[in-house]
């Protein structure tokens, strides 16, 4: 089975992730991702929508995956570069993308969010559990890429993204509209179809000048990932940190994995 499923809307390609329960990003769904959106642009997507779920859009890097890799800083590394190639394609890519995210986005669930145009959450059934989105990365130890910090900074501004990255925090979706992490809330069923609905009003535009302008608009978001903002070589030592590895372990037996 395929790890991303796409659907063709007419010049609207829908990438859905498909690797259940939770869409978690190992190197195979992240090289899949990268393979589906130049697929999509090689045969003439307009727009592209990024959707995952139900329930869960994806909740990041596969944990318990780089966690087996042990001290294989190589193959740590080669983890790593896989999801940020599929996140520099979002951001490079020459046309509008959408996310549709019927569900938690945590993490690099996040990431991948706030490389696209824009962001369409879904409005939980169940009003005490609502869905989440954020970068919590200090909750287990971690400290985001200063290019990512950046990136969460041009959506939401850098105080706010200050108070959000140090907390860990994760706003449930009514809180992350207000403060424009995401862009529109909608009911769960909705989501891809708001998805193209607004990536169709977007289309309806002068065709040139909107990709251009889109273009200039877009270059600071991807600057953020220039291999030196991220310096992955570094990450990757932090990541191997007795203190680190103790919070990811604490976290998976938390959610019990």
């Amino acid at each position: 089975m395929s790890l991303i499923e796409t659907t063709v809307h007419g010049n609207i390609h829908e990438l859905r992730l498909a690797r259940p329960p939770v869409n978690a990003l190992n190197p195979e769904l992240c090289e899949a991702l990268t393979r589906a959106l130049a697929d999509a642009l090689a045969n003439g997507a307009q727009g592209i929508v990024l959707a995952g779920g139900p329930k869960v859009f994806s909740a990041g890097l596969d944990v318990p995956y780089l966690l087996s890799l042990g001290d294989d800083r190589a193959a740590l590394l080669q983890a790593w570069e896989a999801f940020f190639a599929a996140a520099r394609a979002l951001l490079a890519s020459p046309v509008p993308v959408v996310a549709a995210m019927a569900g938690h986005a945590p993490a690099g669930g996040c990431v991948l969010a706030l490389c696209c145009d824009y962001r369409i959450m879904a409005r939980s059934d169940d009003d005490a559990r609502p869905f989440r989105i954020g970068l919590n990365e200090t909750q287990v130890g971690l400290v985001a890429p200063e290019g990512i910090q950046a990136l969460l900074a041009r959506a939401v501004g850098p105080h706010r993204a200050e108070r959000l990255l140090v907390a860990g925090a994760m706003p449930d979706a009514a809180e992350a509209l207000r403060i424009g992490l995401v862009d529109e809330l909608t009911g769960i069923d909705d989501v891809a179809t708001r998805a193209r609905a607004w990536l169709a009003e977007l289309l309806r535009l002068p065709h040139k000048p909107m990709l251009e302008t889109r273009r200039i608009a877009r270059a600071a978001a991807i600057d953020c990932l220039r291999e030196e903002r991220i310096d992955l070589p570094r990450f990757v030592a932090a990541w191997m940190e007795p203190d680190t590895q103790a919070g990811l372990r604490a976290m998976l037996a938390r959610i019990g994995k």
